[in-house]
């Protein structure tokens, strides 16, 4: 049952792309941002007060970390969905399990030197097979004028990255996942707001204004989903069965965009996500996985 939890929790993810790309023609990335913070703020209000979950914390400072991290890599991923074919944003955000692994490595290579390679082997080869999946996506990207959402789509997933590391910390001091999404919403609130301020505002688009709506819900749904996923158990398996989310932004990329991927980008997608589940193999023997990693 856990792994049909993360197909549906990849499946509103993906949908919630869907979302952000329509949003976008009338949005900025900050509005978005804000917006999608807040629903969730609404949400995970009513939620943590119906299971009894008190919001008071004490750890304020893990959790400033995780949502500055965690905001950056969500509105780097926003911003990357409005430039990029929704297949390649939703790649490079799931990056982060490679750039996890090259954090392990760099580490282990500090404290260990060469030692460190040679035990490490298997993971220095995942690392360079994810970054060579990388170059064959945006090899025709990087051509034309999508050079920057392409950069920017590779922070999302080191932010990303780091947030997940943040959320492992908040889950070793105790703190329950309602908890930690809030602050991460309200993050999200204060930093989309504080680019709103600097930049100034859309024009209100009438009707189109409703797909902000599903895209705080898609995300709170699919953080559910996610975490009843982990909850189950076989963590493993339910961390590997994420990458289904490229498979359902390639299919709406395709039938609902358009999207033309040459066969170059989709050996790149493949090679990430077989690096991706590699190096969460090769980390799982030595670090836990923890749940919710958010979107």
């Amino acid at each position: 049952m856990q792994a049909a939890w993360m197909l549906l929790a990849s499946l509103l993810f993906a949908s919630m792309g869907v979302c952000i790309k329509f949003a976008s023609v009338h949005f900025n990335t900050f509005e978005i941002t804000c917006y999608r913070g807040l629903v969730g703020v609404v949400f995970l209000l009513a939620m943590t007060r119906a299971q009894g979950v008190s919001l008071a914390t004490r750890v304020p400072g893990m959790h400033v970390w995780r949502s500055v991290v965690g905001t950056i890599s969500l509105t780097a991923w926003f911003y990357a969905i409005a430039l990029l074919p929704l297949a390649t944003a939703m790649t490079l955000n799931y990056m982060s399990s490679v750039w996890i692994a090259t954090f392990l490595l760099g580490g282990a290579l500090l404290f260990q030197g060469s030692t460190a390679m040679r035990v490490q082997s298997p993971l220095f080869l995942t690392i360079l097979a994810g970054f060579g999946g990388v170059v064959l996506l945006l090899r025709p990207t990087f051509a034309g004028e999508q050079a920057l959402g392409s950069l920017i789509g590779l922070m999302s997933g080191l932010f990303a990255a780091l947030a997940y590391l943040q959320v492992a910390a908040l889950s070793r001091a105790g703190e329950p996942e309602g908890r930690t999404v809030f602050y991460f919403s309200l993050g999200a609130v204060v930093a989309g707001g504080a680019g709103m301020a600097l930049l100034g505002t859309s024009p209100w688009p009438g009707a189109a204004a409703w797909w902000l709506l599903p895209i705080g819900v898609l995300a709170a749904l699919g953080q559910l989903c996610m975490t009843r996923a982990y909850a189950s158990g076989a963590t493993l398996l339910v961390a590997n069965l994420q990458y289904a989310g490229i498979v359902f932004a390639g299919l709406y990329g395709v039938f609902i965009f358009g999207d033309l991927l040459p066969l170059t980008g989709w050996l790149g997608m493949g090679l990430i996500v077989v690096s991706g589940i590699a190096a969460t193999i090769l980390r799982s023997r030595a670090v836990p996985r923890a749940p919710a990693e958010d979107h």
